[in-house]
């Protein structure tokens, strides 16, 4: 199981946030958050938001630090990505 994370560098609602993402399978991403006590609100899409206080919660519990554009990649190349026009569930 591999689970990536983003610097924390995305301005929303007062702080900076991170993208955690899998490049196997939500079911994988899910059991991560879940595992780490991520709320299931915070999935959004394709990944789940989480906020820079909580970046070396996930890191210590093994997600791979790696650049914005690796956790693009990293999706595309796993047939995961979901735009926002994208609807599949």
């Amino acid at each position: 199981m591999t689970i990536y994370i983003d610097p924390p560098t995305w301005p929303g609602h007062g702080r900076l946030w991170s993208h955690v993402v899998s490049d196997v399978s939500y079911d994988e991403l899910h059991r991560f958050a879940d595992g780490i006590g991520v709320p299931r609100r915070a999935f959004e899409r394709d990944h789940y938001d989480l906020p820079a206080h909580r970046y070396a919660d996930a890191v210590r519990a093994g997600a791979v630090e790696v650049s914005s554009r690796e956790v693009v990649r990293l999706l595309y190349g796993a047939g995961l990505r979901r735009r926002k026009k994208d609807t599949r569930h």
